[in-house]
């Protein structure tokens, strides 16, 4: 049933695979942005694929190689990122070529064919193409020369046999070269399956075998261990990320110049044993909290997810909040007396109900109470449901006093009183300085808004994490219209 399931995918990714490259044949040459475009906007736009190495959420926050390297380039070079998340080749190049995105930081085999349709930075890695193949039943109690004589190990063994890869990938171009070179035929099935996906087929005796990166196929097999992955297929290649071939020759210049520095690095070295020598890999793919398996961030998702919907918020914006006030950890006290997940402050706790002795799911009932209260107060105030989500946030952490009072230095000194960037966060920003806080209008006095500005900047840029890869089961409204 599963492979007549996967013969089915086969047939439609064909079928999508004509309609991707019509549109991706059609490229946009009027993308005229590059880098100091790029810096204008103040944010760069990278596509990258969610697997266990890449890019993936453990225990609320954003982990993976390359994750971490697009964070330390963004940061290099001083401007945000933004992420998006795709697995589909396909679909991820349309995305880079139609300008939606400027980046595409998936580990691409550099080869002659790819070369002619983008522009390829410095290597970022190197790997090379390997057989996953399961090894016999009961190997375990076999002898080593027993298991190596039940599988493949000479190349030339993969006559007549199916071998499935990613549709799209350089291993499907390698398959069709090694099948001259040995010749004889290789059955090669494209599927749009990421190499993890497919390793889990060949796991679960769905298919026989598969090709992958060496690179994450080790890694995979520390936490799958009946299956074997030392048969090269491959000498070893280059992985680089790629660009659109027009238009984006400063950002390439500035991030190979990036690369060839931050490769030397001990830096680099630990990023990389990080996540392809690490022997925990296996602890956190098993973890409840890997959220690419089951889509959890914490223990207190369910109740996340019903009180969420009492303030009319995504559940994953509301755990973002959480997170960013303790973690997930419920016994959290601050320095100011805050406590519990939600991090309540004495006094609000009393009003709705709750002390440090209160249960967790009590917390998040009055952190969600005290958030339809700042509601009460900002939803006349601001139309904008997304400009007045940023207020609440502030809110949130400032005390809704510190807001107004910003409200009104924005409105006094020319800035629109409701919107949050580049207006209203500027005055929270000014309210240290005494001639802003001693102000006539100002109410609430100094305030150091600094915590408040990042609060918000972080709380939602996690959110956007988030949504990338845990799917919306709950909540609504704010998220849905964001993501149209």
């Amino acid at each position: 049933m599963v492979k007549k399931s996967i013969i089915l995918l086969t047939i439609l990714a064909s079928v999508l695979t004509a309609c991707s490259d019509y549109h991706s044949s059609k490229k946009s040459n009027s993308v005229s942005f590059d880098l100091d475009s790029i810096r204008k906007r103040d944010k760069l736009i990278a596509v990258t694929d969610y697997n266990s190495v890449n890019y993936f959420i453990y225990k609320g926050e954003p982990m993976g190689f390359n994750y971490e390297l697009l964070k330390s380039f963004s940061d290099h070079i001083g401007i945000d990122l933004e992420i998006i998340t795709e697995n589909n080749l396909d679909r991820a190049f349309n995305l880079l070529n139609e300008g939606d995105a400027d980046l595409l930081a998936i580990g691409l085999t550099v080869n002659a064919s790819r070369k002619k349709d983008m522009l390829f930075t410095d290597p970022i890695a190197e790997t090379r193409q390997v057989l996953v193949q399961r090894k016999p039943r009961y190997w375990r109690s076999l002898t080593y020369t027993e298991i190596e004589k039940s599988i493949i190990r000479n190349q030339l063994d993969l006559a007549k046999k199916s071998v499935y890869v990613r549709k799209g990938s350089s291993h499907v171009e390698r398959l069709h070269s090694l099948a001259a070179e040995i010749g004889d035929s290789i059955t090669i099935i494209e599927i749009p399956y990421e190499s993890e996906q497919l390793i889990k087929l060949v796991v679960d005796r769905e298919i026989d075998y598969a090709v992958c990166d060496e690179n994450i196929a080790r890694v995979n097999a520390t936490y799958y261990p009946d299956i074997d992955v030392n048969t090269p297929i491959s000498f070893n290649q280059n992985l680089a990320w790629g660009l659109r071939s027009y238009n984006s020759d400063k950002l390439l210049q500035e991030l190979n110049k990036w690369i060839r520095t931050f490769r030397s690095t001990e830096s680099y070295a630990i990023l990389y044993a990080k996540y392809f020598k690490n022997s925990r890999s296996n602890i956190i793919v098993k973890s409840d909290y890997y959220t690419l398996n089951t889509g959890k961030v914490s223990p207190w998702d369910d109740m996340i997810k019903g009180y969420s919907d009492s303030i009319s918020w995504d559940w994953r914006l509301l755990a973002s909040l959480i997170y960013q006030e303790s973690r997930f950890k419920p016994n959290v006290v601050s320095w100011a007396g805050a406590f519990g997940l939600m991090q309540i402050m004495p006094e609000t706790g009393k009003y709705f109900g709750v002390d440090i002795t209160s249960s967790p799911g009590n917390n998040i009932r009055a952190g969600t109470s005290y958030i339809n209260w700042l509601h009460s107060i900002f939803d006349p105030k601001i139309p904008d449901e997304h400009e007045r989500l940023k207020f609440i946030l502030a809110s949130y952490n400032a005390g809704p006093g510190h807001v107004l009072d910003a409200m009104k230095l924005a409105e006094k000194n020319g800035k629109d009183p409701q919107k949050w960037e580049d207006n209203v966060a500027i005055w929270m920003l000014k309210k240290s300085e005494p001639q802003y806080y001693n102000d006539e209008d100002v109410k609430n006095g100094y305030f150091r808004g600094t915590e408040s500005v990042a609060f918000v900047d972080e709380i939602l840029e996690r959110f956007e994490r988030y949504k990338n890869i845990i799917p919306a089961k709950s909540g609504r409204q704010i998220s849905q219209t964001a993501e149209n």
